[in-house]
């Protein structure tokens, strides 16, 4: 296609200048744009395809960033940068990096805030649009839920408040029928109605909040959006525009299967395959066994909870193979750690499925409904490493925020052996929670060594002496390769696979200190409350001296895992360093 249109908007003043004819040419432009670039890179495909007319026709009715837009999530604002001074970062791939998937104020004055989860916006858009009020400004506030953020406890919260609002606030409800996978819950019934009836059901969840309510069918066509958004524009109650889309619109591979290109990896533009390619058995496939066997054998109620993200865990095959043991809550991270805890209460065995980053929303309900209970529940954990890149997706934050919980056990396995065993212990006990980091540093398999395995006993890989290494989880090759490091140095270093973050073997530490100088303790997270910390901590009163390895805390940004582990020091080499230095 030629980008004719596009080369005409450097912000989105431009876009008044333009017909409603060459509106639409843009948006297919802009289409072409978002598919080369994210085809190559990975990146939201659907919920971007989704909403280029609303973005090109926020921009054409209202003017920004004096009339200001907060996006959900904001991973659906990629033509939203590119009409606001940054399409150079879908022109130009040497800049394809020069932006990051979300809203970032630091980019631009058209951003307000650096979002990455889900269900903030209203939220957020009911502070921006008091604080304009006590202020005596002006100025339109729009906030833009979408992809089943509604299904989110805070989405209704900020629902519930801005309807006490008696000024301009508009929310728009981009309803494309999906969340990331398939919505979940009761609402979703009264979309569905709302949409049938072109917005003129009998029950509707907002006008029952309080709030006004207008409803556009045709939500990929700029000409209706222009309307629409021209009708609500300087409302002075609080509106629910609530629009009908389609997630992928434009690309039919997207539009066939809009789970899969809700975030997907570098693809083949023409025929929609990925362009990575699994290497058969994973920690998922490890996991859906054991599930499987257990549900057969009829021993143990089991329940396999989601939030909305099936696919970070292969859970459809789960599904498929027992569907009356699966639910997928939607995005509602509390719900599912208490629901867990009511299933746990009355003898179901829960197995809720969470990532990193997400399931610190449900931070709450660990301590208090699971922790204080001490509910037999398992939580399976992906994601939780250092992370580069996107400040909004930090997987460093679980191993402190979990262990500083009571009651609940956090293992960390280091190979497939070890998922497998863990998740069988964790599901046949009935004492306490239990959670199970996944490792992430790529596939692991390594027979247990132990006649008799128990994932609270530490496990001596290499016995040695003046250095000791403790290595958790997926690091366990990060401490073998600087044993060996060490060993060049004329050290025969001890290694220690801990098994878990939560659990100390008392006696061993103990033994350390008769024949080791160093202890080194190495782990994928955020040192700050970290389990290094804990060791160092048990031997505060010693003359043991231990060094700790791990992230610092803070959100990283623009770093590749490259500058990370070089500096935070997590090579071998430059581990080796320090412990040479501690040593002299």
């Amino acid at each position: 296609m030629n980008l004719t249109l596009i080369n005409k908007v450097n912000q989105p003043s431009d876009l008044k200048k333009l017909s409603i004819e060459e509106m639409e040419q843009l948006a297919a432009e802009i289409r072409t744009l978002l598919l080369k670039k994210v085809s190559q890179t990975g990146g939201h495909v659907g919920p971007n395809l989704g909403v280029v007319e609303l973005t090109l026709a926020f921009h054409y009715v209202f003017d920004s960033p004096i009339d200001k837009i907060v996006w959900d999530v904001s991973h659906q604002s990629y033509s939203h940068k590119i009409v606001t001074g940054r399409k150079d970062a879908w022109l130009v791939e040497e800049q394809y990096k020069a932006v990051t998937g979300y809203t970032e104020p630091e980019e631009s004055p058209h951003d307000f805030f650096t979002v990455g989860h889900t269900s903030t916006s209203v939220s957020l858009a009911v502070g921006m649009a008091k604080a304009r009020d006590i202020k005596k400004q002006t100025g339109n506030i729009v906030a833009v839920l979408g992809d089943g953020s509604l299904s989110g406890g805070l989405a209704l919260e900020g629902l519930n408040n801005a309807a006490e609002l008696d000024s301009n606030l508009i929310v728009v409800l981009n309803d494309n029928e999906m969340s990331i996978a398939e919505n979940y819950g009761g609402m979703y019934r009264n979309l569905a109605e709302l949409r049938k009836n072109n917005g003129h059901a009998s029950t509707n969840l907002f006008t029952a909040l309080g709030m006004d309510y207008q409803y556009v069918e045709e939500g990929n066509s700029v000409a209706e959006m222009i309307v629409a958004f021209e009708a609500v524009k300087n409302s002075s109650r609080p509106i629910v525009l609530h629009i009908h889309t389609e997630k992928g619109h434009g690309y039919i591979p997207a539009v066939a299967n809009k789970e899969r290109f809700h975030w997907q990896m570098p693809f083949d533009l023409e025929t929609g395959e990925s362009k990575h390619t699994g290497s058969g058995e994973s920690y998922d496939s490890v996991i859906i066994d054991v599930l499987d066997k257990k549900i057969k054998d009829e021993k143990q109620p089991i329940v396999a909870i989601t939030a909305a993200i099936p696919g970070l865990f292969g859970l459809k095959e789960l599904q498929k193979l027992h569907p009356e043991h699966y639910i997928d809550v939607g995005i509602a991270e509390q719900h599912s750690i208490t629901y867990a805890a009511g299933l746990a209460k009355s003898g179901a065995k829960p197995i809720v499925f969470h990532s990193s980053t997400f399931l610190q929303r449900g931070y709450d309900q660990l301590s208090h409904d699971l922790g204080i209970n001490d509910l037999p529940a398992v939580i399976i954990i992906k994601g939780g490493k250092i992370s580069g890149g996107d400040p909004t997706h930090q997987g460093s934050f679980d191993i402190s925020y979990i262990t500083s919980i009571p009651n609940i056990i956090y293992l960390a396995p280091t190979s497939k052996e070890e998922v497998r065993s863990m998740l069988t212990w964790a599901i046949e006990q009935k004492e306490h929670p239990v959670a199970i980091r996944i490792p992430e540093r790529g596939f692991v398999s390594a027979p247990i060594k132990e006649e008799t395995f128990h994932p609270l006993e530490w496990h001596v890989e290499k016995q040695g002496k003046k250095v000791a290494v403790l290595a958790t989880g997926g690091f366990l090759s990060l401490g073998e390769k600087t044993v060996e490091n060490l060993k060049e140095h004329g050290i025969e270093a001890t290694l220690i696979n801990p098994r878990s973050f939560t659990y100390f073997e008392s006696d061993l530490l103990n033994e350390l200190q008769k024949n080791h100088q160093v202890v080194v303790t190495l782990e994928d997270g955020s040192l700050d409350g970290g389990y290094g910390e804990k060791i160092s901590r048990y031997y505060g009163c010693s003359d043991m001296k231990v060094l700790n390895f791990g992230a610092l805390k803070r959100f990283n940004h623009h770093q590749t895992m490259e500058e990370l582990f070089t500096e935070f020091r997590l090579l071998p080499e430059l581990i080796t360093e320090d412990v040479l230095e501690a040593l002299n």
